[in-house]
């Protein structure tokens, strides 16, 4: 449809990422069908729109991204005069299911780092994005968009262009410092030594999130841990061991990169291992 495609345009225009763009093409194209290309609606219509995704057993999750979906088209044929009237205005989002975030343990993620062969060009630097992924807490978008003009070596952080086009920088220990020296030196060349950016596929290209993800797949199933891990799990994981040992909320909300800190309210939680350390070292009755 001609109105879409001028939306998605509009957005591209206005530096909204590629993931961003994709969702709400998949989200109206969706709607359109459902209204045969009609866009000119009323509030009755949208809400026998949402009706009918509550049907298609759609989570609350997904429902709410497609009202975002449609409160941001519709503005725009406001915006623009292409309708009079916003039918999205009095669209409410549902309540979301609010899950704890899920994490890794420690010695769980230390079977993980064991299996990639730091000896191997593609083994070590599956090592290093495994290391990235836990030891700075960046999303995978923002790993596979590092440049070598983005690492500040000798502060130990890397510039991050994040979620929105906020900026922040991330940290690294000694650990990762080490890990990506050993990359530079005996990996990287091999791999690409003109390219500007620091994660390289076999063919010396940038890497791509799918690619980050399958690597990642690849190395849970080669350490037989019956478990659900994404590259998002290692940005959980980092910030649940953030907390266990100690940060503050506030700290951990600026390395995520989080706008608000009721987002980083999520990480609160804490293992039931953690809980009980604490609670037989703080409580005066639990000691004998």
């Amino acid at each position: 449809m001609v109105e879409l495609d001028k939306f998605l345009n509009y957005l591209k225009d206005k530096d909204y990422s590629l993931n961003t763009i994709n969702a709400y093409r998949k989200d109206l194209t969706i709607f359109l069908k459902f209204s045969n290309n009609k866009i000119n609606v009323d509030y009755n219509f949208l809400r026998t729109y949402l009706q009918f995704l509550y049907n298609k057993k759609y989570s609350n999750k997904s429902i709410s991204r497609n009202i975002s979906s449609l409160k941001s088209f519709y503005k725009y044929l406001v915006k623009f005069d292409i309708i009079k009237d916003n039918p999205c205005l009095f669209i409410n989002f549902p309540k979301t299911e609010k899950k704890l975030p899920n994490f890794i343990n420690y010695n769980d993620l230390e079977a993980l780092f064991k299996v990639p062969d730091k000896n191997d060009t593609l083994g070590l630097r599956n090592l290093l994005i495994l290391e990235l992924l836990y030891s700075c807490g960046m999303r995978v978008s923002e790993l596979v968009n590092i440049k070598l003009s983005d690492i500040d070596f000798n502060n130990n952080r890397i510039y991050i262009l994040g979620k929105g086009k906020k900026e922040r920088y991330v940290l690294y220990g000694e650990v990762c410092a080490n890990l990506l020296n050993e990359y530079l030196i005996n990996s990287r060349p091999v791999l690409n030594k003109n390219s500007e950016y620091l994660l390289l596929n076999k063919f010396g290209n940038k890497i791509t999130d799918r690619s980050i993800r399958m690597i990642i797949d690849d190395i849970v199933k080669k350490s037989c841990l019956k478990l659900n891990i994404s590259p998002h799990t290692l940005r959980h994981t980092f910030a649940t061991h953030l907390l266990n040992e100690g940060a503050d909320l506030k700290i951990v909300q600026e390395l995520l990169g989080h706008e608000n800190i009721s987002t980083t309210g999520i990480y609160t939680h804490v293992s039931n291992e953690h809980l009980r350390k604490v609670y037989l070292e703080a409580h005066p009755r639990a000691r004998r």
